[in-house]
């Protein structure tokens, strides 16, 4: 049996609580088939918290959430909170931060029976760095990143370090030695010749430390045409934080449906499972939310478990997952209403628990 773990579970907004308890479902299915040790911590958060307590992510949240094994984290409703100050804080974005979950994996693959937009079977990963950039929240020591000098005037501060270029750019070598083994720098430094120069300095001086992978650099204009024509092209791409944001749902599109695109937001030392999509609250509480997404980001989180812990039942679990999503999508009339199938979100879960196969040990 796998030593116990435990996750704690965030359901968010909108229909987070569902695809949480779906996704939930599913992972105590395969525990027990694995015998794996499993339990769950369910924190508040989100709108819900705030009615209760005064904050969309109560520190005790934070608290409980670096002590269990791994996260598991539904949509949440950010643009409706009200300003930080009235405690409207982002829970994804407080989460990365604070417990440094710099690496933002997004895989983007086709699946069978579902037939890609751009009309070709693809299998890539966008690794988003996940701490600085454009984005507000995470830009500045104290203070938003964005600010109004005058009622007429906006300005944004972009950070950009070496530190954080390059040790994304270490983790997307890494991935790329187990997969294809290319990666594909994106930047505009053409145009940002200081911040994003900086962020292609590293990631040239990482690619001349491993010169087995593959490495070519793309403008993040050009980039999008390119995927479009032939996202078979690109094995894994590495990439800032808003440009991986943008690209990694562009391809997962290309592949078929946001709906489908799982998320690992990953540390040294804490890692995050969190659906690609949002809260979707305009069909809250109706029963066809796809759960999909965080389902097989839910998988990436236990197989971040099993490498660092050297546990092959959790790789066992995490592929019985993969599968079994794969095997229920090939069939249409499993799935769920956003992706042409009549089924509502329990049907597709027990689809997914039914069809959870797993392979025996090796000896």
């Amino acid at each position: 049996m796998t030593a116990g773990i435990t996750l704690a579970l965030l359901p968010g907004d909108g229909i987070g609580p569902e695809i949480s308890a779906a996704t939930r479902a599913v992972l105590e299915a395969v525990a027990t088939r694995c015998d794996l040790g499993l339990e769950f911590r369910e924190l508040e958060i989100g709108l819900a918290a705030l009615e209760q307590c005064g904050s969309t992510f109560p520190e005790a949240v934070l608290d409980a959430a670096r002590e269990c094994d791994g996260i598991v984290l539904g949509p949440v409703s950010h643009n409706d909170y009200p300003a930080r100050e009235r405690g409207g804080l982002n829970p994804s974005g407080e989460l990365r931060k604070r417990l440094d979950l710099y690496a933002n994996l997004r895989p983007a693959r086709t699946f069978p029976g579902i037939d890609p937009p751009c009309g070709k079977e693809f299998d890539l990963v966008v690794v988003r760095e996940n701490t600085e950039g454009f984005y507000a929240d995470r830009s500045m020591h104290l203070g938003n990143g964005e600010f109004m000098p005058t009622p007429d005037l906006a300005l944004a501060v972009r950070k950009i370090s070496r530190h954080a270029s390059t040790r994304i750019t270490e983790r997307a070598f890494a991935l790329a030695a187990a997969r294809r083994g290319k990666v594909t720098a994106v930047h505009k430094a053409n145009v940002l010749r200081v911040s994003d120069g900086l962020f292609l300095e590293c990631t040239r001086a990482v690619a001349a430390a491993h010169p087995e992978i593959e490495y070519d650099e793309r403008i993040i204009d050009a980039m999008c045409a390119h995927l479009v024509r032939d996202p078979a092209e690109f094995d894994v791409i590495c990439t800032t934080n808003m440009y991986g944001d943008i690209l990694s749902d562009l391809a997962s599109e290309l592949a078929g449906s946001l709906g489908l695109a799982a998320s690992l937001n990953s540390g040294a030392d804490h890692a995050m499972a969190q659906a690609q999509h949002g809260s979707a609250p305009d069909i809250a509480g109706q029963g066809i939310a796809n759960p999909a997404s965080l389902i097989g980001s839910a998988a990436m989180l236990l197989r971040w478990l099993g490498e660092r812990r050297g546990d092959d039942g959790l790789a066992r679990a995490a592929s019985a997952i993969e599968a079994a999503l794969r095997q229920v999508l090939a069939e249409p009339a499993r799935r769920t209403p956003d992706i042409g199938g009549t089924a509502g979100s329990a049907d597709f879960t027990d689809a997914v628990i039914a069809g959870l196969a797993v392979d025996p040990p090796q000896t």
